[in-house]
């Protein structure tokens, strides 16, 4: 076997999405050769996903002809040449538009190519005594190949031009007898998991997924956050993402004594589960974030300012936060003034104009609403478009407004009159009350998530839609 020394370490993608090949640079002299065969760094610069191989094997093969496949596996592999050389065949065998893609190429020591989850994978050795060597990203095990999808080696769809005819090539009596493409069931991706599916955002997500099969919802009853429990209570390994839009939020019941136990519990001690369960799987975290981790001495409230919560509530958003940040695949959806289905302040002021009640309601807190549903889009978003990990704000982007102001918008599109609501400082709206205090200025910067190809959109258009949906 001639092999070509000292190559650039290059990655080229190919008609398959999510496969890669390598061209490895190989050193050697009259002794032999020595190559870095998979070097994290280097390859994740070139676009390598990080996919955390936790087994190594090797294939041996005795003579010329021998060919396997085609096999698409549950997991990610990284494969390349030991000794010999080889032709490999890969097909898309996962559910979507790539669907029945082919790509081929002739490997030797100098090579290596990335195989993702549920693309098919087949080699045909050119020379006797070959061995090739592949990385996975999960535990082999016999309960896995029920998991397998196969494709026939002679499938006449992609039909793939064996070096060797499979007719005198080396099989086993398995892989002879494999489905054609028209009968094979495409893999199917792995799931998503929503916790606290019957909360505002829950319902905004359920909504924002209805038509995905592949979208799993979990109310408390489902899957209960505070339950060490419910984390044994699935196989992870089917899982790709778990979107946690569950929290404690009850603003000033958190500063009693039950209250603070409660959102500790649910904001914190809850979310460090899921951390560590996204990382010991792999998985992505999203996670919802507020205004209350700021203590609102800012104008604009970016992305990387440092936390300064006021309250309990905010002080267990920000260690949350924290939490999720160390997760390799993350994202931190900042929200202010959320709403969504259910009570909330817009509902509770469409509830005053219609009765006659001239409220009157806080002028010195300045924000921007959010939607749920708006929220949910954004999650969608960021996970389809492969946006990088980390944390994104998410408002209406409107001109900052009180809620005194927010409440006038809300009584003229219900019929009644911006005069009606009278403004109140906090303050004086919280004298002798048991309260939490409030960030006075939580206006969020959207600049980064706007970045990413993600349209903002402005209360003046999602108010009067939201209102229409509640009277």
């Amino acid at each position: 076997m001639t092999i070509e020394f000292s190559k650039q370490l290059t990655a080229t993608e190919t008609p398959i999405p999510g496969v890669v090949l390598f061209e490895l640079p190989v050193h050697g002299d009259n002794r032999g050769w020595f190559k870095e065969n998979w070097q994290r760094e280097k390859m994740l610069a070139l676009g390598l996903p990080d996919f955390k191989p936790v087994q190594n094997n090797v294939s041996f093969n005795e003579k010329a002809g021998t060919t396997r496949g085609i096999h698409a596996e549950p997991w990610d592999k990284f494969i390349s040449v030991a000794s010999g050389k080889i032709f490999g065949a890969w097909v898309d065998l996962r559910q979507g538009p790539t669907f029945g893609n082919v790509f081929t190429a002739t490997l030797d020591a100098s090579q290596a190519i990335f195989i993702p989850r549920g693309v098919g994978n087949a080699f045909q050795t050119l020379e006797d005594n070959t061995a090739y060597t592949y990385l996975v990203n999960d535990h082999w095990s016999a309960d896995a190949q029920g998991q397998y999808t196969f494709l026939n080696l002679a499938d006449e769809t992609t039909a793939i031009q064996w070096p060797i005819p499979l007719s005198s090539a080396e099989l086993s009596d398995k892989d002879r007898v494999h489905p054609h493409l028209s009968q094979v069931v495409p893999m199917p991706p792995r799931m998503t998991l929503v916790l606290g599916a019957n909360g505002q955002l829950g319902q905004a997500l359920r909504d924002e997924y209805k038509d995905d099969s592949y979208v799993e919802f979990a109310g408390r009853a489902d899957f209960d956050l505070n339950s060490k429990e419910a984390f044994n209570s699935r196989s992870w390994k089917n899982y790709d993402t778990i979107i946690n839009a569950a929290a404690y939020t009850a603003v000033d019941t958190a500063e009693s004594a039950d209250g603070r136990r409660a959102a500790w519990q649910t904001n914190v001690s809850a979310v460090a589960r899921l951390a560590r369960l996204a990382v010991e799987h792999d998985l992505t975290l999203v996670h919802i974030s507020s205004d209350y981790v700021f203590d609102g001495t800012q104008d604009m409230h970016s992305e990387d300012e440092e936390f300064s919560p006021l309250g309990v509530y905010g002080q267990t958003k920000a260690a949350g936060d924290a939490i999720v940040s160390v997760v390799p695949k993350h994202y931190i959806v900042r929200a202010s003034w959320v709403i969504g289905e259910g009570n909330n302040f817009v509902r509770t002021m469409a509830k005053l104009a219609a009765a006659g009640v001239k409220p009157a309601v806080v002028n010195d807190q300045t924000g921007r609403l959010t939607f749920a549903a708006n929220i949910a889009e954004s999650i969608r978003h960021l996970l389809k478009s492969g946006a990088e990990y980390g944390t994104y704000n998410l408002s209406c982007d409107d001109a900052t407004q009180s809620w005194a102001d927010i409440a006038a918008d809300v009584f003229e599109l219900t019929g009644g009159a911006r005069a009606d609501v009278s403004g109140i400082t906090t303050s004086e709206y919280f004298h002798g009350k048991e309260a939490a205090p409030r960030p006075l200025n939580s206006t969020l910067d959207l600049s980064k998530i706007r970045r990413t190809g993600f349209p903002t959109t402005s209360a003046s258009t999602l108010l009067p839609q939201h209102i229409n949906t509640v009277k």
